[in-house]
């Protein structure tokens, strides 16, 4: 291995999985994550690191379009807030009981500073600098962590065990600014009734600040009402994209608006051809990227066809899409779909560029294709130099896993990984806000994110701008890399397409 960091995969990606489920990362066929699958085992090793985990679309799951008032009245409650640990919970329905995280010690709420050093702004690299601070000596900070799990579909605990595993190594290495983090837990079940119940909960224990895992119907007037600032992974609906919160990353229509515009200004494209499944998940996907493509002034026609095709049905698909001889064709398939469109692209001699996205770029699916993925550009992947902060990701990863560092495969964080990216992206924030000299607190870190130039995401170099868009005031990112397959099996950034603005095209 050349480089632990030989190609990240950013968080920005879409996928055709009808109820929310991933391509290569261990799914059941109705999309549930399956914890004994490949995300858990240990696989050959490709020089791959997923610094934001590729995301599936949710929005198919819960049926509505709807941001608070409708969806799953089944009755399922919430379950019982709890402080979190690393442990896996059996069932997400079910409170267990877990060792608090969070320091009991007496030390002053005015000090928020590591007791072993405090980080100098002008030489520090905040993204790795966790190894070099000690346990946090600060009054705890309780954070509140809503979830969807337990429901078909919706079942989404490896977000909560990797923001849990992170709070545990980051309450060994400085906390957030100095401050133990005691993390508590719970668990909505896709319903506005049951993130309704955790929100009440959470602030009726007095957090500082929430964090969105996936939850459908986030309750933001009780946050608001409470004055408890909301970040989140991704928004989902479209009431995410105006809410009274901040998410680290776009969602759908900035990937949508990112590969639009590296097909006008990149490919030079006047049509494209799309190949997608249909379903509700992969029809939203569709919708945001023609509506993007509409802005960018270039016409397209879309192919639609079945999760899973045989080898000759990926075929004809390919074969339709390409048959007008289009610019650039756009496949939005995932799972089998990565494998079907690359074989069949390359089985009929068609010479188009693709564009796809980064879960096609995974070591699962071009270890099977090889060669047969010459010619296609995955979205949201980049070739960034070895970091320490990659170490650290595995160390993570290894002890929510239960195995060594090395044997982590970081081409299969899931979703997890976006929630793993979230904590240690406002952990490095709360080490910058304390080297300025300011104090750490739900508010304060909330505003230093939505109002400061220059930050990145943990680990790398993706920036973050919230507010960039009026239309998307949430959003804190819009930039994304681009890579292509390189006969012989190397993925590659695109020059010139190291960060693409989703900003002009965005619909």
């Amino acid at each position: 291995m050349t480089g632990l960091l030989d190609r990240t995969v950013y968080v920005h990606v879409v996928s055709d999985r009808p109820s929310g489920g991933w391509a290569t990362f261990g799914t059941t066929p109705g999309g549930v994550m399956n914890r004994s699958s490949s995300l858990f085992t240990t696989r050959r090793l490709r020089p791959l690191i997923a610094a934001a985990a590729a995301f599936a679309l949710v929005v198919a799951a819960c049926g509505s379009d709807d941001s608070g008032d409708s969806g799953d009245a089944g009755g399922t409650e919430a379950s019982t807030a709890d402080t979190a640990s690393a442990t896996t919970e059996p069932a997400a329905t079910e409170t267990t009981e877990a060792s608090t995280v969070a320091t009991t010690d007496d030390s002053s709420s005015a000090d928020t500073t590591t007791p072993d050093s405090e980080p100098d702004a002008g030489d520090v690299d905040f993204a790795s600098m966790f190894p070099d601070l000690g346990p946090p000596t600060g009054d705890p900070i309780a954070v509140g962590l809503v979830n969807t799990e337990g429901t078909p579909g919706l079942d989404f605990p490896d977000i909560r065990e990797a923001i849990s595993g992170s709070v545990d190594y980051l309450n060994a290495h400085g906390g957030l600014g100095g401050r133990p983090i005691e993390l508590i837990n719970c668990k909505a079940a896709g319903s506005p009734e049951t993130s309704q119940a955790c929100a009440q909960e959470l602030v009726g224990q007095d957090v500082e600040l929430i964090l969105l895992g996936l939850d459908l119907f986030p309750d933001y007037n009780t946050y608001a009402a409470a004055g408890v600032p909301v970040i989140g992974m991704l928004p989902i609906l479209p009431g995410d994209y105006t809410a009274d919160a901040l998410f680290l990353t776009g969602g759908n229509a900035t990937v949508g608006a990112a590969m639009a515009a590296v097909a006008k200004d990149h490919f030079q494209a006047a049509t494209v051809g799309i190949v997608s499944s249909d379903n509700a998940g992969a029809n939203a996907s569709e919708a945001a990227l023609t509506a993007s493509l509409d802005l960018a002034g270039i016409a397209h026609t879309t192919v639609k066809g079945g999760d899973n095709e045989t080898d000759a049905g990926f075929q004809g698909l390919m074969r339709e899409a390409a048959a007008d001889n289009p610019d650039l064709l756009v496949s939005l398939y995932s799972d089998a779909g990565c494998l079907g469109t690359m074989r069949g692209r390359a089985a009929l001699g068609i010479t188009i560029p693709v564009l796809t996205t980064g879960i096609c770029s995974s070591g699962e699916v071009l270890d099977q294709v090889g060669d047969d993925a010459i010619g296609w550009v995955f979205t949201g992947v980049a070739t960034p130099e070895e970091t320490p902060a990659g170490d650290i990701l595995r160390e993570i990863m290894g002890n929510v896993l239960g195995v060594a560092p090395a044997d982590v495969d970081p081409t299969s964080l899931g979703l997890g990984g976006i929630g793993l990216f979230m904590i240690m992206s406002l952990a490095e924030y709360s080490q910058r806000m304390v080297a300025d000299g300011s104090e750490v607190t739900g508010v304060s870190l909330y505003d230093y994110l939505g109002a400061t130039d220059g930050l990145t995401l943990w680990p790398g170099d993706q920036p973050i701008d919230c507010g960039l868009s009026d239309t998307y005031p949430t959003i804190c990112s819009f930039t994304f890399p681009f890579a292509e397959y390189k006969a012989g099996g190397d993925v590659v950034t695109v020059p010139g397409l190291e960060a693409v603005s989703s900003v002009d095209v965005l619909p």
